[in-house]
Order: C-alpha cells, then structure tokens, then sequence
C-alpha cells in the first residue's frame, strides 16, 4: 500500500488486506456505542459511556513477585465530580499522559471499592474541533491477527478514509435511486465510523441488497448460459431402471423414487441437467446416482462419478460391482492417484488412460485423479459429483469442459441440508431433488448431552462398545489448546485417551496432517485397526465405517447443528444401535438450549432451519472456498431476495453477457454458485 509503516503492512497483509480498497471493504463484525458522552456526577455501575476530563493525576505502579498486576493508575474529573481510572498491565501509559491533559475515555462503569472505569479506551484531546475516532461515538469492532490492534486498525481505517473521500459505485445508479439506497461513499463511511444508529442500518441494508443482488446476478445469468447449451439427451428406458431397482436386496423409499424421477427427465432435455441431489446422511443418495449413471451408461456413453476422497472413490467403487454385476457390458472403472482398476482388476494407469479415451458404456468412479490433463474422455454424458462442497467452482467447470461442443449433465450430491426458508430466499430457481426419509432399517440415532460429572459413565459406556466389537469417534474443535477458547484440543485428547484406554489402539486425524496420512488413518479404522478415532472436524463426510457406533463431540457449542448432524451421521450406518454423546463447558441458558434441541431432533432438515433462524446465512455451505458465497449482512429475506432478482434479470435481460457493465461482471465472474 505504501502509506503505512511496513509492521502494519504485514499485519494487514494477513489479513488478506493489499490495497487501500481492501482496507476500506474490510468492514467491522460488531459495535460497541460510546456515543453517551456522560458527566462523572451522573455515572453507575454498568454505564457504557464516554466522559471527557481532565487528568488530574497518573502514575505508574509496578507488580512485583505475581502478587500485585503492574499498571497505570490515574484520577480525571470534569466539572462535575472525579473518579478513578486504571489500566491493567499497561504502566507504560502513566508516560503517555501529564497532569493537565484533557482526555476522552470509553468504557464500561465498574464498582470496586468505588467507581472507577477499568482499561478505557482513551484518546487524547488536543483540539476542540477535533473528531474523535477511538471514543465518544458508536466504535466499530474489527477481527484482528497477529500483533495488530484494534487501535492501529481503527486508526488506519479512519487515515484511509480522509485520503480517499469518495468510493467507486458498486451498484448500477438506476438501482441505488430506484430502491433509494445510500451511496457506496456514504455507506462505507457509515459501516467504520456510524454517524447514528439510522445510518448505521442504513448503510448494513445496502450492503444486505449488494450481497444478495451479486448472487442472484451470478445464479441469473450462469442459468440463461446453462439454457444455450447443448447436452446429449438419454431417452428414459423403463424396462432397465425397473429391471435394476427391483434387483435392489431392499425397497426404495418414496423420496428417492421421487428423485430418481426428476433426473431422468431430466437427462432426457438437449440441455444439460443442472441438479442438486440434497440428502440427509446415509439417506441413500448415491443409489440414486447410480441409477441415472445406469442409463446414460446403457445408452453407450461415459459417467464420471467424482469423490473427494480415495477412500469414498474405493468404497463407491466396491458397492458399484456389487449393484451392477449382472451388468456385463459396463466397464467399471476406478481411477484415483493410487490405483487403476478396471472391472474388478488392477492394470496400467496408462492403459487405464487409453480405455477411458477410446470410450464406451464406461462408469468412471475417481478423485480428483480424473481432472489431470491426461485424462480424455470419448462421449462423456454425466458428471455426479458426491460431496460437491468439497470441490471448487474452477475444478467442477474443469471437468465439464473435457467436452467440445456437447456438454455433460451435472448432478451433485450433497448431506449438507439447505433449510426451506433458504432454498425459497435464494435458490428457488435451481433444480433440486431431496431425500427426506431415511431407509426403514435404519435404527435412530440415541443422541445425549452428557453433564461433565457423568463423563467417566460415558467412558465405560466406550470401553463396552469396544468390548462388543464396536468403535468410536472422538470429535474436538481445534488442533492445538486455546486458552482463548477453553475446548478440547485433538492432540492433547489424543494423548489422554490413550492413557483413559491403555491397551486401546487411538488414531488421529486433523486437518495439518498430508493427504496420503489421512488417507492412511481412514483407512486403518475403516479396516477396524483403530478402536478410537480423534478427529477435528476434517472428519470424512460420506464415508462409511459400519463398525463404529459411537460418536463424541467435544465443544460441541463451538459447531452449528447441521454440522453436529454430519458428525452424528458418521455412525448408525449398520444394523447395530449408536450413540451420539455431546460435551460443552459453556452454561449460558441458549446455548443448552439449542444443544438440547438437537438432542432431540433426527432431521437434518430441521437443525438447519433452526441453524439458519439463531445465527444467519453467513458462509451457507459451512466452508470458505472460491466461488461460493459468505453473507454478512444479508439474512432471510425474501422481499429483499425478490428485489434483486428482479434487478438481475432486468440487467441481463438487455445485456446478457454484462459487455456494458464490466463492474458487475467483474463482481460475479468467479461467483457462479454452483449448488448443482
């Protein structure tokens, strides 16, 4: 940037902060009003306020032998009355100011021994007209890294913010005077620096409609394209799909018979179908996939079935030679970093290579193994991607363009549940397929929040399960301790569970482990060769281990309920009765009541419904990745979601490729929401 000193520079750097713009676009996450400027004779307990004095003593008091906290004690007054002020472990203030300084201070009216105001936010007044930026006003909280203080980047804001006194218009005008929304200048002067609380909302409603309006210009405009393009289509035989699902050893559930419907019309347009198979955790979608790759594959055509990890690939791949061993004319193919196989047999990764280039009735199931540029398909039909949050929008539109002219039909699946309120705000004209029942066998999860005195009941109850052949997953929030946080790190709940279990065998598993590692532990505790797994939430959605009947979520206010759900979904895949078993140290009254709702609740559905009501859109998908959206100020809105689709669709209507707005193009061209 080259206006800051370089300490600054590279503490805004982590934060991902390169330009002045940057700076200004990186908006406060909460408030704290100080604008009460209050005289010291009218002060009680618990007064959020600023007072402006005078200091009429200050002085350093150093601590000595752990007994006594070193700090800056000083008294102020105004015209009115006294009071005393201290800072904590911050004696280097007493050097800061002298008697005589007239200050603004900030903070919260304590009692102890008398009234005093504890670690104020202070600034110093050396004008009368001048504006203050740390005090006597609605103070803007921003997330911090490293060594930066909210000082330095509150002061750097505001600097920027004088040097650059107009912001380039994100919005075209006819939308911010149509919908009378302030102006980007004033908007994000009012999100760092609030003038009044009417500002404040005002300028959050116009970053609300901004967020909202760039998605619905995104999903607008990538369905118009979808719309021009071409895709084989695959007459629906029902002789085959009735042939197959009654050869299943069980009856499909009405919803994935629903399913299965809508994709094979699907697959019968000359468009390319666009769908989102939504289901909850083990509710069988992949059965259904399997029966649209049936089709396509039957009519002489490739389907590529897409894994984020080997261990799902191999396990996809395994209930693929079981569904479709009366199938002798399908090639079944799995291809990932580690393996080529090809019905059943291990061959050459480059002669593997060749059979899926020469083409054929070929169900292709890979890794990411399958985008690498040596990999050339004949006649490829349909893309299923399982798991489709695990993979970024440039890697999903990789694959699709391994096709000239003709493109594939794309279905992904997902069990991260999209709640009604969401898919009607936002997505409601994306084609999307649910599975809301769960098969008839399977037995409900008995889920509990365990006060910690019963803990070591909860231990036995382990030590039982494993005793009958059973394992067990141990979920924590971090890696390392947090005193900040104060949960259950994985290293250190790996290291007391082993001597909790001598005897036992206690994997790990995080996210700063190298792929073919975690690859490995899955596999050993798929393999049954760990009792006890410890993971952070990297734990491998989707993968199945039949074996394990017990699930521990250690901080378990720290995750949403949906992702709970995807941790509790981890087991109950056999015919064997699990648990699920949630620990927090937090007692604040909502946060047990939530977690007890989830206690009592089985439907992913709902739990995100209740997700998106107590704490926003936010990131939707539950992970950052390119190409998707993070709300911060827009919620459920529907009126608002209406607005801007209608504004989308209006731009695009004349102006479909966005020649004449390059602004707005640039805002969404890598932000086509892919939830297909």
């Amino acid at each position: 940037m080259g206006v800051f000193d370089k300490k600054l520079e590279k503490d805004l750097t982590k934060l991902g902060i390169a330009t002045i713009s940057d700076l200004l676009f990186y908006f406060p996450f909460r408030y704290e009003d100080f604008s009460n400027v209050a005289k010291i004779v009218d002060l009680k307990a618990g007064d959020q306020i600023s007072i402006k004095a005078e200091i009429k003593e200050i002085r350093a008091i150093p601590g000595f032998y752990g007994k006594k906290i070193s700090r800056a004690e000083a008294v102020v007054s105004d015209d009115s009355g006294s009071m005393k002020v201290v800072w904590f472990n911050q004696p280097y203030l007493a050097n800061n100011f002298k008697k005589g300084d007239q200050i603004f201070l900030a903070g919260t009216v304590r009692f102890y021994k008398t009234l005093q105001l504890q670690n104020p936010v202070y600034e110093k007044i050396r004008d009368e007209d001048q504006i203050s930026v740390h005090t006597a006003r609605i103070l803007p909280i921003y997330r911090l890294t490293g060594s930066l203080s909210l000082r330095a980047l509150r002061t750097a804001i505001y600097n920027a913010l004088q040097a650059q006194s107009t912001v380039e218009e994100t919005l075209p005008s006819e939308i911010v005077k149509d919908l009378g929304l302030l102006d980007i200048t004033t908007t994000v002067k009012n999100l760092h620096f609030p003038e009044t609380d009417t500002l404040l909302q005002q300028a959050k409603d116009r970053m609300a409609f901004e967020e909202i309006f760039f998605a619905q210009l995104a999903i607008q405009k990538h369905k118009n394209e979808l719309g021009q393009q071409k895709a084989t289509p695959f007459a629906f035989n029902k002789t085959l799909v009735q042939k197959f699902t009654s050869s299943l050893p069980f009856e499909l559930t009405a919803d994935q018979k629903k399913a299965i419907w809508d994709i094979l019309q699907d697959l019968e347009k000359p468009q390319p179908m666009n769908r989102l198979l939504e289901g909850d955790v083990g509710s069988g979608k992949t059965l259904v996939a399997f029966t649209a790759a049936l089709e396509v594959v039957n009519a002489e055509k490739q389907a590529v079935l897409l894994c984020p990890t080997e261990i799902l690939a191999q396990q996809h791949y395994k209930s693929a030679l079981k569904y479709f061993e009366e199938y002798s004319k399908i090639s079944l193919i799995l291809l990932t970093s580690k393996r080529a196989i090809l019905n059943g047999k291990e061959i050459a990764k480059k002669e593997l290579l060749q059979e899926i280039k020469h083409g054929g009735p070929q169900l292709i199931i890979s890794t990411h193994a399958v985008l690498e540029k040596n990999v050339e398909f004949e006649k490829l039909g349909l893309v299923i991607i399982d798991e489709q949050h695990r993979f970024g929008v440039r890697q999903r539109a990789l694959l699709k363009q391994k096709t000239k002219d003709i493109h594939p039909h794309l279905l992904s699946m997902s069990a991260t549940p999209i709640p009604r309120t969401l898919r009607l705000t936002l997505f409601g004209d994306l084609q999307i397929s649910q599975i809301n029942q769960m098969p008839a066998d399977r037995k409900v999860i008995k889920t509990k929040l365990v006060p910690n005195l019963e803990r070591p009941a909860a231990y036995e109850f382990i030590r039982k399960q494993i005793g009958e052949g059973r394992q067990a997953f141990v979920v924590t929030p971090l890696i390392e301790e947090s005193d900040r946080l104060g949960v259950k790190a994985a290293t250190s709940e790996y290291e007391s569970l082993q001597k909790e279990f001598p005897g036992l065998v206690i994997g790990l598993l995080h996210g700063k482990m190298k792929a073919d590692q975690k690859e490995q532990v899955m596999a050993d505790f798929l393999a049954n060769k760990i009792n006890i797994l410890v993971s952070t939430s990297v734990i491998e959605v989707g993968v199945d281990v039949p074996n394990a009947s017990v699930m521990f979520i250690e901080g378990a206010d720290r995750f949403g309920l949906a992702q709970l759900h995807q941790f509790r979904g981890r087991v109950g895949r056999s015919e064997f009765q699990s648990f699920c078993f949630i620990f927090t140290e937090n007692e604040n009254e909502k946060t047990l009541e939530r977690l007890e709702k989830f206690t009592q609740t089985t439907n992913g559905f709902e739990l995100a419904e209740i997700d998106l009501k107590n704490r926003g859109f936010g990131n939707i998908f539950g992970e950052e990745q390119s190409g998707f959206y993070y709300f911060k100020y827009f919620n459920y809105d529907a009126e608002l979601s209406d607005k801007a689709k209608y504004w989308a669709k209006k731009i695009l209507a004349s102006d479909p490729k966005l020649i004449k707005h390059p602004d707005l193009f640039k805002k969404i061209e890598d932000k086509v929401i892919h939830l297909e």
